[in-house]
């Protein structure tokens, strides 16, 4: 559980990065450039990964690419789907994406489930259900295409990106790190194509202030995409464990860093939301 923790803590470490981008006005497309670019310096200067030795026939570019184009994007994505359709819908898909790769855990890599592990992740829905600040603005009933589009590419992408590291820290033939590695310099170059084409047709501007937050962001955020691949090899006859107990952890730290550093009020259902997050972590390690 040491890995979800560290994995946790980054996790929470880039959302307030991130929450304080607004405030002072980082631009978080350039800023998310910047971030890959020192994941893939880090990637390489700790693990030294040989792409030499790697054989064709074993190297699953599908997954690769999918990786390099979904991380950079949702980030983006994110944002959008806050400033079009609020943070409720966008916090209620980002949770709820656990959805899918908890399928995945016991229809695609055929985890045994027991009686526990259900109650633990049945208690963990109920928690993050819980969680979503309802009480931050009322849920209107958007029937535009943007009200539904960008929560439900968040529920997708979200899902499907936890699965696809689930595979990597599965693979035998290939040490993660170098997929980590490539994974990085495919985000990391599709991201600077972007902002490239935005700087060449004056849409934005180069700015060193978003260079420095780029750079502190991608120190966590490679800490928390490489801690959440430990955590998946060091117990990989059970994944829902991992996607379970982190998103439900990220609850829990996300709600009490809200509250001491932001000064956000929650609500009594946020709080049932808290104690029930609790029980449900409590169930996940237990079942194992």
């Amino acid at each position: 559980m040491i890995f979800i923790f560290l994995s946790i803590l980054c996790n929470i470490i880039v959302s307030i990065l991130l929450k304080l981008a607004k405030r002072y006005e980082i631009s978080v497309p350039q800023a998310v450039v910047w971030n890959y670019a020192v994941s893939v310096i880090l990637t390489y200067s700790l693990f030294k990964p040989d792409i030499s030795s790697l054989q064709i026939d074993q190297v699953p570019f599908s997954i690769y690419m999918l990786l390099g184009i979904l991380l950079p994007s949702l980030f983006i994505i994110l944002g959008l789907s806050v400033r079009h359709t609020g943070i409720v819908r966008t916090d209620l898909a980002q949770r709820l994406s656990l959805f899918i790769p908890l399928l995945t855990a016991f229809f695609i890599f055929k985890e045994e489930m027991s009686p526990l592990k259900v109650a633990g992740i049945l208690v963990g829905f109920l928690a993050i259900l819980c969680s979503i600040p309802w009480h931050k603005e009322p849920l209107k009933n958007k029937t535009t295409v943007l009200g539904w589009l960008y929560p439900l590419t968040v529920f997708l992408g979200m899902g499907v990106i936890d699965t696809l590291f689930k595979q990597i820290a599965s693979f035998q033939a290939i040490p993660y790190t170098s997929s980590l590695f490539v994974v990085f310099v495919l985000s990391f170059l599709l991201a600077a194509f972007v902002l490239t084409l935005s700087i060449v047709s004056g849409r934005t501007s180069f700015g060193f202030k978003n260079l420095i937050c780029g750079m502190i962001l991608g120190v966590f955020n490679f800490g928390n995409i490489l801690f959440y691949l430990k955590a998946h090899r060091a117990v990989p006859e059970n994944p829902s464990v991992v996607f379970s107990a982190m998103n439900i952890g990220v609850i829990i730290a996300g709600s009490a860093v809200g509250v001491l550093l932001f000064k956000e009020r929650l609500s009594r259902l946020n709080v049932w939301g808290i104690g029930i997050a609790i029980l449900a972590i409590f169930l996940i390690a237990i079942s194992k």
